[in-house]
């Protein structure tokens, strides 16, 4: 079935190329390395232990930066070699990573999943572990991992109903790859038994929790954000609502809602942060098109009390603007990508309004819709209902936040469970 795989794969690959071709044309970093994307990198000269996170984009990279930093202190000796498949998740790699890890750090593009890609670059780089974080399952990579003794371990793993269905209509071959994972760490009870019933050894699987509840709100990012809230909210002591991580098809629904709200709060800040920084240019249009008063992030200014919106076009401020804010939308949940992480906002106390689609984080936003600290809402009007509710009454929306920080707080702890998990799989390399 490999074999089939990999005829379709390699048909594909002008098509793959092609559409990486087309991405560049509105984020010209999708055309720069691509030698790779195609497993071309350095020889690594050093013998020091190397264990490898992949990480595909921003949101698992945010949650893989604690992990290699605790494990990054733990043992000094070792390499790290970070990969992911998108510029965005790049980009966190080296701004948040390189200044902890300095030399030590190894930061590449994921190559293809094809043997012809994959063998230079385990050749190159003789990684002793691989940890792959959420679920991001490639066939030839799992494969050649095992034949090379490389330990393979799928961290804060989630299955969905409907990802597991797909991959269970491919049974024989499904199996054969989980064959190849040594440890999938999952979040939760569910996922740990979708993994199951495809085909991967019980033994093999265990439920720790979500390590997103793991946040590490320091001081300093405290003092950022109550910094950011004195600006946005100037003398007039404006509320801020900030809707985070849009996506097309959303940006509307949210200055829809937002237009509602300005009828009876008409110094509401608008912090709108789409998810993709190639969206920025046609979000900050379509605001002025509907008449706002729009100010962007980049231009290094507070917003005056004639701005409406101020649009969150930069990168790596998402958990601090979580913390300048009254209330917070979460995207992703407006049109069937499955929602995003609304783990942070909970963190800081700040009540939550998301869409329907929630898929990607069902258990989370279970827990905070049943302890008060989450409100679902299919469209505008709904969403301005609501949000109306909390701007009237402070001690209701107050309430709903607390409500929230107690959900993140009871369910942290997952990462020392992952922590351990990890270093059981390596126990070789921990003494060198």
């Amino acid at each position: 079935m490999r074999v089939l795989y990999n005829v379709i794969f390699r048909a594909a690959m002008p098509l793959i190329l092609l559409r990486l071709w087309w991405r560049g044309r509105s984020q010209p970093e999708y055309r720069l390395r691509l030698a790779e994307r195609l497993g071309k990198v350095p020889k690594r000269l050093s013998s020091a232990p190397l264990l490898w996170v992949h990480s595909v984009s921003v949101g698992e990279t945010l949650a893989a930066i604690p992990v290699i930093t605790q494990l990054a202190a733990r043992y000094p000796q070792w390499q790290w070699l970070v990969t992911t498949s998108t510029p965005t998740g790049s980009e966190r790699v080296t701004e948040a990573l390189r200044p902890i890890l300095g030399g030590r750090l190894l930061h590449y593009y994921l190559p293809y999943d094809l043997p012809e890609c994959l063998t230079p670059f385990l050749q190159a780089l003789r990684p002793n572990m691989l940890v792959i974080v959420e679920t991001e399952l490639w066939p030839n990579l799992l494969h050649f991992c095992r034949k090379r003794n490389i330990p393979t371990l799928l961290a804060n793993a989630r299955l969905s109903e409907k990802s597991a269905r797909g991959y269970g209509k491919f049974p024989r071959f499904t199996q054969s790859m989980l064959a190849n994972l040594d440890k999938v760490v999952a979040q939760y009870d569910v996922d740990a038994q979708r993994f199951v019933e495809l085909g991967l050894p019980a033994p093999r699987v265990l439920a720790s929790g979500n390590i997103k509840f793991d946040l590490d709100i320091g001081l300093g990012l405290v003092s950022e954000a109550q910094a950011l809230a004195h600006q946005w909210r100037g003398p007039e002591e404006r509320k801020v609502w900030l809707a985070a991580s849009t996506h097309a098809g959303e940006d509307e629904i949210i200055l829809d809602a937002y237009r509602a709200l300005l009828k009876t709060s008409e110094n509401l800040l608008l912090v709108l942060v789409p998810r993709h920084p190639q969206r920025f240019e046609s979000v900050a249009r379509l605001c002025q098109e509907r008449g706002f008063q729009v100010v962007r992030r980049s231009e290094g200014r507070a917003p005056s009390v004639c701005d409406q919106i101020l649009l969150g076009d930069t990168m790596g401020e998402l958990l601090r603007f979580f913390g300048a804010s009254d209330m917070a939308f979460v995207g992703g949940s407006l049109v069937p990508v499955g929602g995003h992480n609304m783990i942070e906002p909970a963190a800081w106390g700040v009540p939550v309004v998301c869409g329907p689609f929630l898929h990607n984080f069902s258990t989370v936003a279970q827990l905070l819709k049943d302890a008060g600290g989450m409100v679902i809402a299919e469209d505008a009007a709904s969403i301005a209902e609501q949000l109306g509710l909390w701007l009237k009454n402070d001690r209701q929306r107050m309430a709903a936040g607390q409500n929230a920080r107690v959900v993140a707080q009871e369910n942290s702890g997952a990462l020392r469970r992952l922590l351990d998990e990890i270093e059981s799989l390596m126990p070789d390399l921990k003494d060198q």
